[in-house]
């Protein structure tokens, strides 16, 4: 009788993708893990941000970073970029209207006058008054239409300084402090020397348009009514505002004397109509459109950063982009 056949080992069948599921519900383990601590950190950071102490209406980790982003961009650009200028053909008739706060379109334009704070000696100046404040602008059907610019013809400097200082004793009287400075119509604004650019308007909202602006360099009102050095040096920062106090913007010194920043009072060749901010607004192509302040009435020079209205609701002070 014959030896039975020994009987063979029977061989594990190996999957060659046992290693890969391994590996595969390691690493998705340790993804777990790691998301879900991601997630509770950046909930933390969240709160954190969420519970700070607000800085103009936005959260002080979230301003720091702002005004370090800004002041990196002054550190690299120093006011001194130039933006892109374009062919009048390119520009557009009129500019998108957006925003009203602080506009008076009843403005009467024969009784707007441009007070300007902050001046080397303003006494030299004929158009000196005691208190700039004591300035009455007045509403209603201006006779010369919402359009049109105010006239020398219209309007006399010297008169309307003297009504302003005339109600100065009053406010002398009341213990109430004056504003010196001077009081300049548009005849004084059309004085200086007249430019055009074609820059592209931009608006933080995400729109931008071309447009053909024509006015006077800020650069040039500097150097006709020169600004009083504060500690030896030009001031940090210029405050404007509108005729009744409600909008108002701060700009830094350097974005104001740039070459391409107008005190514009023309659009496409034609005085700026009271949607506009007639008779007189800024154009910078250097800001956001929310720094572009219409129907200036109110200039001021000053080395304490100012206020403005939407960095105050949390927008970006310096507007750069």
């Amino acid at each position: 009788m014959s030896d039975p056949e020994p009987t063979k080992p029977v061989k594990k069948k190996i999957d060659p993708d046992a290693a890969i599921k391994r590996e595969m519900a390691k690493r998705t383990r340790r993804s777990f893990l790691v998301g879900g601590v991601a997630a509770a950190a950046g909930y933390g950071v969240y709160r954190w941000i969420d519970r700070a102490e607000p800085i103009g209406q936005l959260q002080t980790p979230l301003r720091r970073a702002e005004e370090y982003d800004a002041g990196l961009s002054r550190a690299l650009f120093h006011e001194k970029g130039m933006a892109p200028v374009y062919d009048k053909s390119a520009a557009v008739g009129d500019l998108r209207f957006n925003g009203k706060f602080g506009l008076d379109t009843e403005l009467k334009l024969n009784t707007w006058r441009l007070q300007l704070v902050g001046l080397e000696n303003p006494k030299q100046y004929r158009q000196y008054t005691d208190d700039v404040d004591l300035w009455e602008y007045e509403s209603g059907e201006s006779p010369q239409g919402s359009s049109a610019a105010p006239s020398e013809e219209n309007s006399k400097v010297a008169p309307g300084a003297k009504a302003a200082s005339e109600k100065a004793p009053a406010a002398v009287a009341s213990g109430l402090k004056q504003t010196p400075g001077i009081l300049l119509t548009m005849d004084d604004i059309r004085a200086l020397p007249h430019h055009e650019l074609v820059t592209q308007f931009k608006c933080i909202e995400g729109w931008s348009e071309i447009v053909h602006w024509g006015g006077a360099r800020f650069s040039d009102l500097v150097a006709a009514y020169k600004p009083a050095k504060i500690d030896g040096r030009d001031p940090k920062y210029v405050y404007m505002e509108t005729p009744d106090g409600e909008y108002f913007v701060g700009l830094d010194y350097d974005s104001v004397i740039h070459p391409q920043t107008l005190l514009a009072y023309e659009m496409s060749g034609q005085p700026i109509n009271k949607w506009h901010g007639a008779p007189l607004r800024l154009s910078t192509p250097l800001k956001y459109g929310y720094k572009q302040i219409k129907q200036i009435a109110k200039i001021e020079y000053t080395n304490l950063r100012p206020k403005d209205y939407w960095a105050q609701l949390g927008y970006d002070w310096y507007a750069g982009h």
